[in-house]
């Protein structure tokens, strides 16, 4: 399991936003044909399309060392493993968020968002 500082999530976030843009269209299109009760042949086939193409797109996240956690694809969350403070944490970006600012505990979710300390977050600036 990778291990992420803040700096090295951040570098992902271009990548990890265009395949989360494509988790969220899939499963919002997904969760719509599950609710409904009489599905078409063609739904059908449709669902198992989604449902293959939603694995692949979640073994992308976990090439890269993050993961997907929105189950009801109500926003488009990512949990990167990371060590701050000597403690392990997940760094957390939303979907709606311009860039990666917020880490928790492990068992505390979103609801224990802290925001990242800001010089985990600035780049060393090299010594001449």
């Amino acid at each position: 399991m990778k291990i992420f500082t803040p700096l090295e999530a951040t570098r992902t976030l271009p990548l990890v936003r265009r395949i989360v843009t494509d988790v969220m269209e899939r499963g919002r299109e997904l969760k719509e044909l599950w609710n409904r009760s009489d599905l078409a042949p063609h739904e059908e086939t449709r669902t198992h399309a989604l449902a293959r193409e939603l694995e692949e797109l979640y073994q992308e996240l976990q090439q890269i060392g993050c993961s997907f956690r929105s189950p009801d694809f109500t926003y488009g969350l990512v949990d990167y493993p990371a060590v701050i403070e000597g403690r392990p944490v997940h760094l957390c970006w939303r979907d709606d968020e311009p860039d990666l600012r917020w880490y928790h505990a492990p068992n505390a979710g979103f609801a224990g968002r802290q925001p990242i300390p800001e010089h985990l977050l600035v780049a060393a600036t090299p010594t001449i």
